[in-house]
């Protein structure tokens, strides 16, 4: 039998609920407060928008500078000021560089997308284009969506990339008839010279040269002087362009070409934290008949000016008796990631004047490619220059696969059987033998 409640009963009871009530009301109180005290300390250490990695800005048609005069905001904060300190990685001041033409745009675009794809989406390097002819409105709509990163597009000034005036434009039409005749060919692509000298025994190449010539003639010798022209900018003018002057790296690109390799870390600051000067993925040699009097010049010049000559240089790559003659090897400038100071150095830019006086840029067929490979070559040290055996990259029918383990790693799509580092006539034996 349940007792009755008294009337102190029934108020100890009272007490005891409002007792209850009351503390579980500050036990809310208490909870949210330090909720929101955890959250003010979250916001106050957390990293703003704009100092994230991956920079959202889009600079078309501006040039790259601009980018270099913005700062960053302070994170917000209550009570003491606390300095922001940026946890952005360290970025090279560098750019992707590539010469195109507006009909170029869809070699371009690919190219782009690659290179986007397996390396620049992570590190959002700024693009520099060249072109002699001004970008149409469409090409650079159509390459500007492609990145988030800034995109300049620039004209290569008539000077640089005209035959200058005092060239003797006899002698010079009288050289580009004589490679004609030997079977030089500069159709559309150019390389064509290349792959079949490369590839195919003498019978099939002559067989093919005959062809062309007779049926091509006007194609080969409209685009000739162009392709010199290219040679010769590359060789001598692209680094002093105002779009590039701002920066030190470039890593070079060209329309319709493969990259194959993811690439997770930074090839600019690798170069840069390890003294590298140029860095390449494909070597080979030249065609002879375009470059007849190029060597005996690089001789005269080292004797005018052996002060630039590296003690400890490349020579073992370019020659097979000490300098005596040259073996024709180059690396093939196509792929390029290098310290432009390097080619604005004294060294470089008295070795330009020097091959520039002698017109064998017009009156020959000099290559950019061996002009860069000689002077890297001869005016630095052998450790400074750098064969980047992860990147896998194709131009044209040449191809450098990486092998193993960097192959897996670098979830390369290319065959490692379509490899050309060491076919018959690659140059990277000459190159690996510099460190035996």
């Amino acid at each position: 039998m349940a007792l009755p409640l008294t009337p102190a009963h029934r108020r100890s009871i009272l007490i005891a609920f409002a007792t209850l009530l009351i503390v579980c009301y500050f036990m809310t109180i208490g909870h949210e407060d330090s909720y929101t005290s955890f959250k003010t300390l979250s916001t106050q250490w957390s990293i703003p928008k704009d100092s994230a990695v991956v920079l959202d800005v889009k600079q078309t048609n501006e040039t790259p500078s601009e980018l270099n005069s913005s700062g960053s905001k302070p994170s917000p904060s209550l009570g003491n000021v606390i300095p922001h300190v940026s946890l952005s990685p360290r970025r090279a001041n560098a750019t992707l560089v590539m010469l195109a033409r507006n009909n170029d745009l869809n070699g371009v675009i690919s190219s782009v997308e690659q290179l986007e794809a397996r390396f620049n989406r992570k590190f959002n390097y700024p693009w520099v284009f060249l072109n002699d002819e001004p970008f149409s409105t469409d090409f650079k709509r159509r390459v500007s969506v492609l990145t988030d990163a800034d995109v300049s597009f620039g004209l290569i000034p008539r000077e640089e990339w005209v035959q200058p005036d005092w060239i003797d434009e006899g002698r010079a039409q009288e050289g580009r008839n004589k490679l004609v005749r030997q079977g030089v060919i500069y159709g559309g692509k150019f390389i064509i010279d290349l792959i079949f000298f490369t590839i195919l025994p003498s019978k099939p190449q002559a067989v093919f040269r005959t062809y062309v010539l007779a049926t091509h003639p006007g194609t080969i010798l409209s685009s000739v002087v162009s392709y010199r022209n290219m040679c010769r900018f590359n060789s001598g003018f692209f680094f002093r362009h105002e779009l590039l002057t701002p920066y030190k790296w470039y890593w070079r690109v060209e329309p319709d070409v493969r990259y194959y390799c993811d690439l997770d870390y930074d090839p600019f600051l690798f170069m840069e934290d390890r003294d590298k000067v140029y860095g390449f993925t494909i070597s080979m040699p030249e065609w002879e008949p375009t470059i007849p009097s190029l060597w005996s010049t690089v001789k005269n010049f080292i004797a005018e000016y052996p002060q630039y000559v590296s003690p400890d240089n490349s020579m073992d790559f370019l020659s097979d008796n000490a300098g005596d003659s040259y073996n024709m090897c180059h690396f093939w400038s196509n792929f390029e990631i290098a310290d432009m100071d390097f080619w604005r150095s004294e060294a470089y830019t008295k070795f330009f004047e020097y091959l520039e006086k002698t017109g064998g840029f017009y009156y020959e067929r000099w290559g950019d490619a061996p002009v860069h490979s000689i002077a890297a070559a001869l005016f630095t040290r052998k450790d400074q220059i750098h064969f980047f055996k992860d990147i896998g990259y194709k131009h044209a029918e040449f191809a450098h696969c990486p092998q193993g383990k960097q192959w897996r790693e670098g979830h390369c799509s290319c065959d490692p059987n379509d490899n050309f580092d060491f076919a018959q006539n690659s140059c990277l034996r000459h190159f690996m033998r510099l460190h035996d």
